[in-house]
């Protein structure tokens, strides 16, 4: 059958190269898109007088049946046709015979595939703005239940102060806020039209291409033209993001790993986010977050690829461009994946809060609290420091923590400590004390989940 594009061609197209440079085995994932930007397209075009208005009903008419087909899942596509703009485009006309074939007036497939690829975007983007939303209320709501939750603060992985609980959470869900925030400002490049600026060059029909993407619903339009059939900054943009939310995902992840191990017993994850073992009956393995923490590296390689795919073209559009499409497919699938398993799986976990309770009685994470409980007594904090030192060397050759130390061993290092010292070293003391701004003290974390509410629930 010959090519919509044949004219010029003298031999059929190997089919090899045919199945090699086809991309509808993908790109349907454009399909609605690219009905949507023919609509607002072909209205343009009637409303400036290049078609005659009754083709531009009757174009109308067969767009809307195809837009059925595919929302219905009837369409059938062809590796012989290419792409999805030449699918359907090829079913328009054997639908509603040669006027379908005025529908291409003003545009190329170059400047049709990046208008998709906009749509395309601006719906994902909005869509993944929503679920990060939901991680979010997941995460205040279970830091909500665990304000008085204390559990040990690490550094380097080793013990270093005790914090709230909900204090460690809210961590997160700042990662996320500016994820969300990243995402929404995002759209500020996506929504940029590139429709009507054809192959390269814009066209010679008096085209309005405000009007089509007003149509469209895009604030401004690409002012140009080369630069619209070849940006894929948005993409790359998107990926870029998209490969920080997982780099937090992974993170939460990781520590939920931790946190469910035998070793630590700080949560238990719900039955339904975890699997068995096909030899040792006793396993409970954490699955889903290992899953999470994998994925990330698709996302990663998706931006890289992009980037390396864009880093030598010439402008303006390359064949090379068809590679723009997997890659930002398979983030939104596995974005989509990851943020709808993490919500409920923070949501149905178990805290375990005497297992935490008891892990900050047995450490020296309250050392830090004794220098600064000398500092109060007119000692400088580096001499404060060098005793703190001393004492907790003294303790681990005693084998005791610093609460079970009596008052003449804290004497003996220096003469300024007093009962009171019990109290300071105390946890819920070690959290509460820490008021400035941001800390993990229980006001603190409560006035850090109002603020976080505000940014939620609007």
């Amino acid at each position: 059958m010959a090519k919509l594009w044949g004219g010029r061609f003298t031999k059929e197209t190997n089919k090899l190269v045919e199945e090699f440079t086809a991309s509808i085995s993908f790109d349907q994932k454009l399909a609605l898109e690219d009905v949507e930007g023919s609509l607002a397209h072909v209205k343009m075009l009637g409303e400036t007088g290049i078609i005659p208005l009754d083709d531009v009903d009757l174009i109308t008419e067969g767009l809307l049946k195809i837009k059925s087909k595919i929302e219905n899942g009837e369409m059938e596509y062809s590796v012989e046709h290419e792409d999805i703009h030449m699918n359907i485009e090829k079913q328009l006309i054997d639908l509603i015979g040669p006027a379908g074939g005025k529908l291409h007036t003003g545009r190329s497939r170059n400047d049709q595939v990046a208008t998709d690829m906009h749509l395309y975007l601006n719906r994902k983007t909005k869509e993944m703005i929503r679920l990060v939303n939901s991680v979010q209320e997941a995460l205040l709501l279970r830091a909500k239940d665990n304000v008085d939750t204390i559990i040990p603060g690490y550094t380097h992985l080793q013990r270093a102060q005790p914090v709230s609980f909900a204090h460690h959470l809210m961590a997160y869900f700042w990662m996320f806020e500016r994820d969300k925030d990243r995402l929404q400002d995002s759209l500020k490049r996506v929504n940029w039209s590139p429709l009507g600026a054809g192959a390269l060059a814009g066209t010679t029909f008096p085209i309005d291409r405000q009007r089509s993407a007003e149509l469209l619903g895009f604030d401004t339009v690409y002012p140009n033209s080369i630069d619209a059939v070849s940006d894929r900054d948005f993409i790359v943009e998107f990926l870029s993001i998209g490969s920080l939310i997982m780099t937090h995902i992974s993170r939460l992840s990781e520590e939920m790993v931790i946190w469910s191990s035998q070793e630590f017993q700080f949560i238990e994850l719900d039955d339904s986010f975890c699997t068995g073992s096909s030899i040792m009956p006793q396993k409970k393995n954490p699955d889903v977050p290992e899953l999470l923490r994998a994925k990330t590296g698709r996302v990663y390689g998706n931006l890289v690829s992009l980037l390396t795919v864009l880093k030598g073209l010439p402008l303006a559009y390359n064949k090379d461009m068809q590679e723009d499409k997997e890659g930002m497919f398979d983030t939104v699938e596995t974005l989509e994946g990851s943020l709808q398993l993490l919500a409920p799986m923070i949501e149905t976990m178990t805290v375990n809060k005497e297992t935490m309770r008891k892990a900050v009685n047995q450490d020296f994470s309250n050392a830090t609290d004794i220098a600064d409980y000398l500092v109060t007594k007119g000692v400088a904090f580096r001499d404060a420091h060098e005793v703190i030192g001393k004492i907790v060397l003294y303790a681990l050759q005693e084998n005791k923590f610093l609460l079970d130390l009596k008052m003449e061993e804290f004497k003996h290092f220096s003469p300024l400590f007093e009962e009171d010292i019990y109290r300071v070293l105390s946890p819920e003391h070690v959290v509460g004390a820490r008021e400035s701004y941001g800390g993990t003290s229980q006001v603190q974390v409560k006035e850090q989940i109002l603020l976080a509410e505000e940014k939620v629930l609007g």
